[in-house]
């Protein structure tokens, strides 16, 4: 009789949840399935087990597995994107800038572990080539802004802003994939570290950078097979 009544009283919570309110739920599901088990791993008699609803539910609401999956990378992409941009845009000195948005992206991997294992994951729908890069190259393009505007200001070659971008971007970015797995040192320490590397380093470029191992040739390499002699 209990579980009867129990039943019930779970199917009448169900019936009382309104359609966005059961949207947001079935996305918050497939997000911590997907991350746990990625897209080919996962199912649409997953997500709605989980959710306690019938598959029929999951299509009326997305169309399918591919339909979900689509909205929770935007959903998160659009996340990630706001706190680092917000970071990036904050007044302050440019090493501030750094650890901001350096921090912002280690806040996020904690906050939303699922979430981020969804972006930097590869499947049919968005691939870790795909949206995640994308959004990367969204940041690249700020944190260029940012840099030109420093270069200019210390006599350096703006033009030259962008390679430093993308190689500020992709350092922290994969430091974030990295830390997403060992969570040690703690966040701060870790941002600490790659300000120290990130800023230290442009704060003591050279204005002319050349390679200093002479040996090292930019020519392509030669067959090392001697010639046939003939004759």
């Amino acid at each position: 009789m209990i579980d009867v009544m129990a039943t019930a009283s779970s199917s009448n919570q169900r019936a009382r949840m309104t359609a966005s309110e059961r949207r947001e739920q079935l996305l918050t599901v497939a997000c911590s399935l997907f991350g746990e088990r990625g897209f080919e791993g996962t199912s649409v008699e997953e997500i709605a087990t989980r959710a306690s609803v019938s598959k029929p539910v999951v299509y009326e609401h997305f169309g399918g597995k591919e339909g979900i999956y689509a909205v929770v990378v935007d959903r998160e992409i659009a996340a990630l994107l706001g706190a680092l941009t917000t970071s990036l845009r904050s007044p302050g000195h440019p090493r501030a800038v750094v650890e901001r948005t350096a921090l912002a992206l280690l806040d996020y991997i904690e906050n939303n572990e699922d979430g981020f294992r969804v972006l930097v994951r590869d499947s049919p729908v968005a691939e870790a080539t795909g949206p995640f890069h994308s959004m990367l190259g969204d940041i690249a393009t700020h944190v260029e802004d940012l840099l030109a505007e420093q270069f200019a200001r210390r006599d350096l070659d703006p033009s030259t802003a962008q390679i430093y971008a993308q190689m500020l971007v992709g350092m922290i970015a994969f430091t974030g994939q990295w830390w997403l797995e060992e969570r040690t040192p703690d966040k701060r320490t870790v941002a600490a570290h790659l300000t120290n590397l990130g800023w230290n380093g442009l704060r003591s470029m050279e204005r002319s950078p050349v390679l200093t191992d002479m040996s090292i040739s930019t020519e392509p390499r030669r067959s090392s097979t001697p010639p046939t002699v003939t004759g």
